[in-house]
């Protein structure tokens, strides 16, 4: 009896460790497999990706809060707000406004120019603030190219940031990172020359009315 006990308990601990054996082999084997297959953390996750400068998709024909001469003119479609505006479709700025609303507007409709400083044009136009209302930051480093004063429209008046900057150094100065919503828009002049930064560009203007694009914005409201 004995010398069975002894011959099961043998089988037993051989049956065993075969069977951890085996667990190793079959763990060594899922894991090899696993291993030249794609990585959680590589390639890209559609339900992870996140781009804020990317418009939202917008169907045609989804109504949105529509302005014409910076007025609010009630819930319409793009093409219908267009016609209410008599410009192209293409010609209207279209996004999310402070309250998280969808409105389409003309390029600036909400913000028209302001009158130049009397520094540019004859007398009775308004003056350049030599106490600006902001905080200046400090301007780029030296200069290359032609020269002028930079300045940023702001609180109702015109606000003198430096009197020597390049033209790529006044809008960088003036636009990089900022944000505008769509119908309106910021203005600043570099020398004789009006600066505009409406929803993802900035524009240029020699006359202060007829205004076309000088840079369009990258990743963060980016001009650099």
């Amino acid at each position: 009896m004995a010398l069975q006990n002894r011959k099961r308990l043998i089988w037993l601990a051989i049956g065993g460790g075969a069977a951890v054996l085996l667990a190793i082999v079959l763990a060594l084997f899922i894991s090899s497999r696993h291993k030249d297959g794609p990585r959680m953390n590589e390639g890209t996750s559609p339900g992870l990706v996140l781009n804020i400068d990317e418009a939202p998709s917008l169907d045609a024909q989804k109504e949105l809060r529509c302005f014409v001469n910076g007025a609010f003119v009630g819930m319409l479609s793009i093409a219908d707000c267009a016609t209410r505006n008599g410009v192209a479709a293409q010609a209207l700025d279209v996004g999310i406004d402070e309250s998280g609303e969808m409105i389409a507007a003309p390029t600036a409709s909400l913000a028209p120019p302001p009158v130049v400083p009397l520094t540019d044009t004859e007398a009775g136009a308004p003056t350049v603030s030599s106490e600006p209302s902001e905080i200046v930051p400090e301007a780029p480093g030296a200069a290359t190219g032609p020269v002028a004063a930079c300045l940023r429209y702001s609180g109702g008046q015109w606000n003198r940031l430096s009197d020597s900057l390049s033209l790529s150094a006044c809008v960088t100065l003036l636009y990089d990172g900022r944000c505008e919503r769509p119908g309106s828009a910021a203005y600043g002049r570099w020398g004789a020359q009006s600066l505009r930064l409406v929803p993802r560009r900035v524009e240029i203007s020699e006359d202060n009315r007829n205004f076309r694009t000088l840079v369009e914005q990258g990743a963060g409201c980016s001009v650099k």
